[in-house]
This record gives structure tokens, C-alpha cells and sequence, in this order.
């Protein structure tokens, strides 16, 4: 029927819905089972979850391993909920916020072996719905069904590769929009069909797609871009990259909303607390669950590509921007370092940058 969401269309009703606490059932390779964020898990529908099963909580191999839980996989880990655990149990696991307070959280026993599909989507859909990487399970015989009797979201993956993470992007409107930097700029704004954050690219000048286009890979600092933060170099960078173009008479700013490194702004700010008690920006992200770096530059590409571009010369100090870009059919015909920015609040956090991510400072 032509009026049935699809699959994409589910996996972003599925990511509302753990945002707001409401279970959904997923299915893959035959198996189904129950999925709650653990962020936004409340003792009441613990409770409900528990009337179908034991419950799993499944976490990344990141979490587990400051956790000292043994994963047993490269992609997640499944920790075995005990019966008198509540809520505060699960998110306490899930949260390092308290790591230093209540050091030993464990012992956790955690599952070995099976089928570890539902587990390792679980965690992507709270990740891509910006929330803590945790999600509760619990196995259910009847995935439709089990949906259907509950009201709930049912996403069955079984005869999909996982390409949903990756959502195709179209032109929504653009506009002459005069800037400081220039009074021939224009704003393009780009929408995923899976109904996600949009993108931006801003034209300043009148690029020619003829030639290697000046062009900078942003993403969004709210804290840095907006308030003036010092804590990171993105506002100085992004300034500095505008008034390049403006010298330049021409250039593509892709402004990309992928707050914290992909994290999203809230899990930015918990990975802020981290860095107060004392661990870098690598290890903060690490204790959350996530990755050092979250990211997918594939959408400049795909936005580049839409506007006619081929070939840039990225400004950036980031190997991996480069590599992305290359890998995707976009030429980088030259590297342009953006060194701006460096002061007492953010000395370690660039050297870190330096040290553990590549970044050419």
C-alpha cells in the first residue's frame, strides 16, 4: 500500500519514540524483541518490559570496557539485568556521569554468543536518536504481534543492511541571503528523507563549478559558533574560514548538523562534565559509549555533488575530512590548514586533537 511508511520511514518513527520513552519492537533474522532507550526508560514501563522477559541492557564495547564488563563481540555488549534492579540501576550503567562516585558498578555478567543483531541495532537507533548508547531488550516470541496488541512501532530489519543509518539528502529551498563577508552569498538548505536534522551550504560569492571550489566542512557548535566558547576552536575557525572565501571572491561553507562530533549537543555537554573531572575529549566520549569521532562527512559530499561541485580545496586539519572526501568521488586537489583559534582553555583539548585523532596542528 502506497500509504505504509518503509523502512527508513519506521527507523525514524522508531527513534521519536525512544526519545520519548516509548518502547518499539524490532526485528531481525526471524528474531524480535522489546527496545527501550535506557535514557528515557521509566519504572513503569520497566516493569511492563518485564512481565515479556529478563531484560537485556545492551551497551558498546566502548561503555563496557571502562565498565570492566567483558563485551565478547567487537559491536556490543549485553548485560544481564538483575531482578531487583530498577531503573537508576540501568541508567546508572548506562550514565558515566557517577563513574567516579560509585566506581564499582559491577561485577556485570554479560551474555556470550547468539544472535547479537537486535542488541547491536538497538544501540545505532539510540545513537542516531542522540540519546545515551544503552538500550533495554527483551526477546519476544511474536514481533508484530507484539506490537500490534501495544500500539508500538514495529521495524523489522531482517531483509536490510543497515543502510537506513545513511539517509539520502534533497534540496528543500534556497535563497540570497547578504552576509558581512559577502553580499552575493547564498543559503542552501538540504533535508534527509529520513526526516532528520537538515543541512546547510552557503554560497558565498559566485562560485565557478568549473574549477576546485574553496570549501570548509563545518559542523554545528552551538557552544562555540554561537555563545563564543573558548573551550573549543570551532567559533574561530568557522569566522576564519568565511572571511578566506570573502578574500578569495568565492567559496562553499557546508555547515553540517553534527553537534559534539555526531554525539548531539546533550551528550556534548555530559562529555563536558567528563572533561571537569579530568579525562580528555577522547576519553569522555569513550566513557559515554561513543566513538572518538561520530561523524559522517558523506553528506558534504552528497550536498557538494548536488550543487555541481567536483573538486575543492578543503580547509580543514582533519586527515579523515580529506580521505571522506576522496573516497566519495569529490576531488581534494589541495589541503588548506585552518590553524586558528588556540588559548588557555583549549590547549589541551587541541593537543588531544593532535595526538589521538589525527589532526595536523
Amino acid at each position: 500500500m502506497a500509504l505504509r511508511p518503509d523502512t527508513r520511514e519506521l527507523a525514524a518513527r522508531a527513534r521519536a519514540d525512544l526519545r520519548m520513552g516509548v518502547p518499539m519492537v524490532l526485528g531481525i533474522k526471524g528474531a524480535a524483541a522489546l527496545v527501550a532507550a535506557a535514557e528515557t526508560l521509566s519504572p513503569e514501563r520497566l516493569a511492563s518490559l518485564r512481565s515479556f522477559g529478563v531484560p537485556l541492557l545492551a551497551i558498546t564495547p566502548r561503555r563496557a570496557e571502562t565498565l570492566k564488563a567483558r563485551a565478547y563481540s567487537e559491536h556490543v555488549a549485553r548485560v544481564i539485568v538483575p531482578q531487583d534492579a530498577d531503573v537508576r540501576w540501568i541508567q546508572n550503567v548506562a550514565d558515566p556521569a557517577d563513574d567516579l562516585m560509585m566506581p564499582m558498578k559491577g561485577p556485570l555478567q554479560t551474555e556470550r554468543g547468539g544472535e547479537e543483531g537486535i542488541a547491536r541495532t538497538a544501540v545505532a537507533l539510540a545513537k542516531t536518536a542522540q540519546l545515551l548508547p544503552a538500550a533495554v531488550i527483551v526477546a519476544v516470541d511474536e514481533g508484530p504481534a507484539t506490537a500490534a496488541a501495544n500500539g508500538l512501532t514495529w521495524l523489522d530489519l531482517s531483509e536490510q543492511d543497515l543502510a537506513w543509518e545513511s539517509s539520502a539528502l534533497s534540496e528543500i529551498a534556497a535563497a540570497r541571503v547578504p552576509m558581512e563577508v559577502s553580499q552575493a552569498g547564498r543559503l542552501h538548505v538540504f533535508r534527509p528523507k529520513d526526516g532528520g536534522e537538515e543541512h546547510y551550504a552557503i554560497e558565498i560569492g559566485r562560485p565557478d563549478r568549473a574549477r576546485p571550489v574553496l570549501t570548509r566542512l563545518h559542523s554545528a557548535c552551538f557552544t562555540g559558533d554561537v555563545l563564543g566558547s573558548v573551550k573549543c576552536d570551532c567559533g574561530p575557525q568557522l569566522h576564519a574560514a568565511m572571511e578566506a572565501m570573502a578574500r578569495e571572491g568565492a567559496g562553499v561553507l557546508l555547515y553540517l548538523n553534527q553537534e559534539g562530533r555526531g554525539i548531539g549537543l546533550a551528550n556534548k555537554m555530559r562529555a563536558y562534565s567528563l572533561q571537569d573531572q579530568g579525562f580528555d575529549t577522547v576519553e569522555a566520549n569513550h566513557r559515554l559509549g561513543f566513538e572518538d569521532d561520530e561523524r559522517d562527512f558523506r553528506i558534504g559530499s552528497e550536498i557538494l555533488k548536488s550543487l555541481g561541485f567536483h573538486a575543492v580545496r578543503l580547509m580543514t586539519n582533519n586527515p579523515r575530512k580529506v580521505a571522506m572526501m576522496e573516497g566519495t568521488g569529490i576531488e581534494v586537489v589541495e589541503r588548506v590548514p585552518l590553524k586558528v583559534g588556540e588559548g588557555d582553555h583549549n590547549r589541551a583539548y587541541l593537543a588531544t586533537k593532535a595526538a589521538k585523532s589525527g589532526h595536523l596542528l
